[in-house]
């Protein structure tokens, strides 16, 4: 019995679209509605499901990419045997409510929570980078700068020339900076005049041919990272980029409004070995010694502790931290973010805490940058008005800051948003504050925030169409597949 060609195509054709849909329900760490959506798509969607399947369907940073950085972390010391990050000779007295905090993130990459730290909220956006420059003027042995959007803007220039004097006087400074979100600087004379002048450089993450990376890797990870470190002693953690806060490439939606933290202390090398894993996974250079050196001396009483995630972490890090962080509040949990394009375990999380007789406020841009995750995020409204969540709306520019406040005794502050891009794809970088000082300096910036922005009520939603109300609920959907 012979198969004529006019069947064999569609049995070839049903045979491919089977088994993908068996790939994606064989995907490991993914939710059932993320696993049903896309059986849905492949099977429905004749090519166009599958070539979306293959272009946003796995979080893959591709063989070898995983492999680098698995060499580099045997390269370097085990968080348990470096001073400042899993070793901490007399560990730090943390309140009992808030002792599950520091375990959580401790499993996420075996960072310790540090005592001995100093912090400082910087003013804004500029003067975090005169700060920075500052800082970098004074350096005298390394400079280690990562960034997911660098421009070549004022501020942007200012920190390019800064790491240009620091090289010429024998300072080591080393730079990554993403390939996508810092694509204009890859590409200038700028990065190439860092280069002539001694400063050693990444581009994180290249794609190179799209259709090749298709083969290797999920096109649209990212390094969304904002790590500065020097001398192995200072850190900087926040949302904010190394750009203008006018952010010209996004001129409408301006000013960028951002919260970025000075530390000295241990935890800076917590930040420094999160950079030097990918370092190294780029560069064949081991900065073992760097995390390897005896801690200085330190002034400070600040508990803080670094969480950095990614595709090659544990999937579900960053959620598990918010969520925890989320529990731990008993009073009051004040949220910034972005981008609201939550996990249904999370949305839960910020519904049980105002039911709970927590006041609970999350704070959102009036205006958001993208498009598609303003209207995904106002599909969660509803349950969260119906749970007793304040929802404010951000009226005086772009609030990028992604915080956490609980009960005035502890912070989150770093690179996440509350999305499922930064849970799942992204690099990012946190860090968790145990300390009643520096927590109500952050709570004082987002009460400031609160003053700029205007309430969502209920009332507000129940007036949308059914037009955009399906509009919100289809983005929304989109969310497990991408």
């Amino acid at each position: 019995m012979t198969i004529s060609l006019y069947s064999f195509i569609p049995l070839m054709t049903l045979l491919v679209h089977l088994a993908f849909a068996a790939r994606a329900i064989l995907r490991p760490h993914r939710e059932p509605a993320s696993r049903i959506a896309w059986v849905v798509v492949i099977l429905i969607l004749p090519v166009v499901g599958i070539g979306g399947y293959l272009l946003f369907g796995e979080t893959n940073v591709g063989s070898r990419r995983r492999r680098s950085e698995a060499a580099a972390l045997r390269e370097l010391p085990a968080p348990a045997a470096a001073p400042g990050i899993g070793a901490i000779a007399s560990p730090p007295e943390i309140a009992p409510r808030f002792a599950a905090l520091a375990r959580t993130a401790l499993s996420v990459n075996g960072f310790a929570a540090a005592g001995g730290n100093s912090v400082g909220l910087m003013a804004d956006s500029n003067a975090a980078i005169a700060r920075m420059v500052e800082d970098i003027d004074r350096a005298r042995e390394t400079v280690h700068v990562c960034f997911y959007i660098w421009l070549t803007d004022n501020n942007g220039l200012k920190v390019i020339e800064a790491l240009k004097r620091a090289a010429a006087r024998g300072v080591v400074c080393r730079i990554i900076a993403d390939s996508l979100g810092s694509r204009g600087l890859i590409g200038s004379p700028e990065w190439r005049g860092m280069e002539r002048a001694g400063v050693k450089t990444v581009a994180a993450l290249r794609v190179g041919n799209p259709l090749f990376h298709l083969l290797t890797g999920r096109i649209d990870l990212r390094n969304h990272r904002k790590i500065v470190v020097i001398d192995n002693r200072i850190t900087y953690c926040g949302s904010q980029n190394c750009a203008d806060p006018e952010f010209r490439v996004k001129a409408r939606f301006a000013p960028w409004v951002d919260v970025m933290l000075r530390f000295e202390g241990p935890v800076a090398r917590q930040n420094q070995f999160l950079f030097a894993t990918h370092w190294m996974a780029s560069v064949q250079e081991n900065l073992s010694p760097l995390l390897l050196a005896p801690l200085p001396e330190t002034a400070g009483s600040v508990i803080a502790q670094v969480v950095g995630t990614g595709p090659t972490a544990r999937p579900s890090a960053m959620p598990e931290m918010f969520a925890s962080v989320i529990y731990a509040a008993k009073l009051e949990l004040i949220v910034t973010t972005p981008y609201y394009v939550p996990d249904e375990f999370l949305q839960a999380s910020l519904c049980a805490s105002a039911r709970r007789g927590v006041d609970t406020i999350l704070i959102l841009p009036l205006r958001n940058d993208s498009r598609f995750v303003a209207v995904a995020s106002q599909s969660y409204y509803r349950d969260l008005l119906e749970a007793g969540v304040r929802l404010m709306a951000y009226r005086d520019g772009l609030l990028h800051a992604k915080t956490m406040t609980v009960d005035g005794q502890v912070a989150l502050v770093g690179s996440a948003n509350l999305d499922r891009r930064s849970f799942e794809l992204n690099y990012e970088n946190n860090v968790l504050i145990v300390d009643a000082a520096t927590a109500n300096v952050l709570r004082d910036r987002q009460m400031s925030y609160i003053a700029a922005s205007q309430d969502i009520t209920l009332a507000d939603v129940e007036s949308w169409s059914t037009f955009r109300r399906f509009l919100n609920n289809a983005a929304a959907m989109m969310g497990p597949l991408l």
